[in-house]
């Protein structure tokens, strides 16, 4: 089949990467790529959000199917105008991807299906905002309502924090309209976890947890990010783990959503936190998560084409779904000063030297047919010959190992034969299950 996909991102390099390796695809393109993407798909000159100009083309090139990385075109109605010209697409219409694009709104979904989450109310008006916080004990979360980049959630420790929250979204528009309406819930403790599953409106399959880590610095500390690194699978979360989730979450959410007449059909991704038998939702996406989509496609094995297309067509149960046994870690590359202001246009080096690198040039030992090193790119752009910096996230150096232990080794030293200028990474990826696994040795 001819498959196009959406986005310009490391999850959509993931995604290309994977997607190259499906033995049902033998016409590969994206729009718009990137440095890293072009290597493998025909680059395709049209902004993710032209929905327009995509389904021309989809139209045009008889592709079979398109998948949509970046949740802006979802919620803008990418798919429910691929599906009004009979185009097959993954992902959810406008008003199912709402689940993402209006925390109030997922929310509601959430207190209507029963899904545990925590206690929230929604506001329009920053002085009602800020009287319920000065009368609330203990400490709260202020989150933009709409698409804020990964950026619009604020953990707040106190009054004072949540105050000032409140006046950075509603009244200095640190978010832009995206934070003119906020939820605000009380803060929850515990684990925090990323669960994917298939979904195609009426069923579902799992495509099990990856643990991100979403503040910049080591030990959870600074501000919130897209995501700084990510691995999977996490060791104490197991089949029977995710059976519970499928039944309190998933299948509850996907049954509400075809009650509302907005039947969801594409990935589910919920985050969860877990705190003892206690089990939260705290967000939905209704795309796959960046930086967890990098682990999760080096894990993947199969036809992931075959499998999403299945989903598109509302045939969940006839997806072939099946991960490694063997644990990947992905762990991102930063431009400094991110995720505020920083510099783009620095030249990148060290990327030969590990992409197709032998194994002797690494001094973790491996084997090519046991451990792979992929990086993927994030933010990076050619400027007269030379690979460049062109974002706040960078690249995500991905390794697969047999053990979490060896994967997160050779993805730190794949990560440090790399250079540009301010770059910065956290160096505590999966240190908290590493931790556990040295306290149960």
């Amino acid at each position: 089949m001819k498959v196009l996909v959406v986005g310009k991102g490391g999850r959509e390099h993931a995604l290309c990467w994977r997607l190259n390796q499906s033995p049902s695809v033998w016409g590969l393109y994206c729009a718009s790529g990137s440095p890293g993407i072009n290597q493998i798909a025909k680059p395709v000159d049209i902004a993710p959000a032209d929905v327009a100009g995509l389904a021309k083309f989809a139209r045009a090139n008889s592709i079979d199917l398109t998948i949509v990385g970046p949740e802006d075109p979802l919620a803008a109605g990418i798919a429910d105008e691929f599906e009004r010209q009979g185009l097959r697409i993954f992902g959810p219409s406008k008003a199912a991807a709402q689940l993402e694009a209006s925390k109030a709104f997922a929310k509601s979904v959430m207190r209507e299906a029963g899904v545990p989450t925590a206690n929230f109310e929604v506001f329009d008006d920053a002085s009602a905002a800020c009287r319920y916080v000065t009368s609330r004990k203990g400490p709260l979360v202020v989150k933009a309502d709409g698409l804020a980049l990964g950026k619009g959630v604020t953990v707040c420790a106190d009054t004072e924090s949540a105050l000032r929250a409140i006046a950075e979204a509603m009244e200095e528009r640190r978010f832009g309209t995206a934070g003119a309406r906020l939820v605000i819930e009380e803060r929850l403790t515990g684990e925090e976890l990323s669960f994917f599953a298939l979904a195609d409106g009426v069923d579902a399959i799992p495509l099990g947890f990856v643990q991100d880590h979403k503040p910049v610095l080591d030990g959870d500390r600074g501000p919130n990010t897209g995501g700084m690194g990510a691995y999977a699978p996490v060791p104490r979360y197991g089949t029977a783990f995710e059976t519970r989730v499928m039944n309190e979450v998933v299948r509850p959410t996907l049954k509400m959503m075809a009650a509302r007449g907005t039947p969801f059909r594409g990935v589910l991704f919920a985050g969860l936190m877990v705190d003892g038998d206690a089990v939260n939702v705290l967000e939905f996406n209704v795309r796959f998560g960046d930086p967890e989509c990098e682990p999760l496609m080096m894990r993947y094995e199969g036809d992931l084409a075959e499998a999403l297309l299945a989903v598109a067509e509302g045939r969940a149960r006839d997806a072939v779904v099946k991960l490694s046994a063997r644990s990947a870690v992905s762990v991102v590359l930063t431009s400094g000063g991110y995720p505020g202001d920083y510099r783009k246009g620095l030249p990148i080096s060290g990327l030969g030297r590990i992409d197709g690198a032998e194994p002797s040039e690494l001094k973790v030992h491996w084997a090519l047919d046991k451990i792979r090193v992929k990086v993927f790119h994030a933010g990076t752009a050619m400027r007269d010959g030379q690979l460049v910096t062109d974002g706040g996230r960078v690249l995500a150096v991905t390794a697969l190992a047999d053990s979490l232990e060896q994967a997160v080794a050779t993805a730190y030293e794949a990560a440090d034969m790399i250079e540009f200028e301010g770059k910065h990474m956290r160096r505590d990826v999966a240190r908290r299950a590493l931790g556990r696994d040295a306290a149960r040795g």
